[in-house]
């Protein structure tokens, strides 16, 4: 077969390494924009493998496909798969973690694990697959998982997709090719999941879970993971793995049943980097890294983990050309927002007329610190970086603007304690 890879980032590393061990010929397109896409010779390709950084063109030409649905496609085991706008690493590891201590060979895989095609031949029947779906990975997907898990939905990557409706599609896809054999588990208190759950042929499973019960909170009460949005992740992969696990019980009697072992996982779930995550404490002040935000929701959603505190924020980054005013409209009437610093091209755009803006991150770290010790320290103050904005104006990736943040902190501690 002769294969045609879009993109030379990891998956279409991981693509080039794949199809040359399987015996077949690989040809590398890189360093394109959308618009020199169609004059690329792609015609004679038996198989074009589009990364999820190239713009997928309406219509797809017949030979395009992508690593996510060439493993889709091959997966020897089942698959729960994890969409949503923010949440989906969290809900991943979380379901990961879960399954795992039930005894079974996990593989977290996609958007937030090593390249899908990498672990495909070593996967076995028996195993089960934890695919974490960018919108960009799901943008063209053709195969739904076993069980598709939905998290909420907002407006984003608005500056690759067509437009919403075009992003809305593309998640739509984790439970387009569904049965009712499938099961789909979806947040039930957005209108946009609930759109698609409608359409959706699936068992279909909502969560928040109405009147949380008792042995359900009491199991939440468990999970190391700060937050009511994560309890809401955690609700949504204690379902799934209810339904990969026991699917023929009642949920209730399946958490009372393995109350235990289910308590144990996760008050042991891993923290995963740049998500509302603890760095130093300076002179009675609290660092969280928050640099996994790049949306109004994620934003919103921290700003909520600490609402009896005051906390001097750090925002803004990437003008994508969303809407602002539902961002700006949180900082003027946001009373826990005792400074906001704000940097990159939104700063402008998101000025109050209190806001500060930084030329630098670490400009923006330090102004932060000397607004938070003139705080009253009984009140804790927190430092939260949560940009709500992408990161790609000032920095490589989300990454990159996280561990630069971490790193400033430090400094300052360092400072601090000569």
């Amino acid at each position: 077969m002769n294969v045609a890879i879009l993109g030379y980032g990891i998956e279409g590393k991981s693509a080039e390494k794949y199809f040359q061990k399987h015996g077949h010929t690989t040809q590398i397109f890189d360093h394109f924009n959308s618009q020199e896409l169609a004059s690329l010779p792609l015609d004679h390709f038996d198989l074009v493998l589009r990364s999820p950084s190239v713009k997928l063109p309406l219509p797809a030409p017949a030979n395009w496909s992508s690593a996510t649905n060439y493993f889709f496609e091959h997966c020897p085991a089942p698959i729960i798969a994890v969409t949503g706008t923010k949440g989906k690493g969290t809900t991943a590891t979380i379901l990961a973690h879960t399954l795992h201590a039930f005894g079974k060979t996990v593989h977290l895989l996609g958007n937030i694990g090593s390249p899908a095609l990498d672990s495909l031949d070593k996967i076995q029947s028996s195993d089960i697959v934890i695919f974490e779906l960018s919108s960009f990975q799901a943008w063209d997907l053709k195969i739904s998982p076993a069980i598709a898990i939905l998290l909420r939905i907002e407006p984003e990557h608005l500056n690759v997709h067509y437009d919403f409706h075009d992003y809305l599609e593309a998640k739509a896809n984790i439970t387009k090719h569904q049965s009712p054999a499938n099961a789909l588990i979806y947040f039930a208190d957005n209108q946009h999941t609930n759109q698609i759950a409608q359409q959706s042929s699936a068992q279909k499973i909502a969560y928040p879970v109405t009147n949380r019960p008792t042995i359900l909170a009491q199991t939440l009460q468990s999970l190391s993971l700060v937050g009511s949005h994560n309890q809401e992740n955690a609700e949504a992969a204690l379902l799934a793995a209810h339904q990969f696990i026991k699917p023929n019980t009642n949920f209730e009697d399946f958490l009372s049943q393995h109350s235990d072992l289910l308590k144990q996982a996760l008050s042991s779930i891993p923290k995963l980097p740049h998500r509302l995550e603890f760095v130093a404490n300076i002179n009675g002040v609290d660092f969280y890294d928050d640099n996994f935000s790049s949306s109004y929701p994620a934003l919103e959603v921290a700003l909520k983990t600490f609402a009896n505190r005051p906390v001097i924020l750090i925002a803004g980054g990437e003008d994508r050309g969303l809407d602002l005013k539902a961002t700006r409209d949180l900082f003027v009437h946001s009373p826990q927002i005792h400074q906001l610093v704000l940097i990159g091209e939104t700063a402008p755009l998101l000025a109050t007329p209190q806001a500060v803006i930084a030329d630098s991150l670490a400009t923006a770290v330090q102004l932060a610190f000397q607004s938070a010790i003139q705080v009253d320290q009984t009140f804790r103050p927190v430092v939260l970086m949560s940009p709500g904005a992408a990161s790609h104006d000032m920095f490589i990736d989300f990454k990159d603007r996280g561990q630069q943040f971490q790193a400033y902190v430090q400094q300052l501690k360092n400072q601090e304690h000569r």
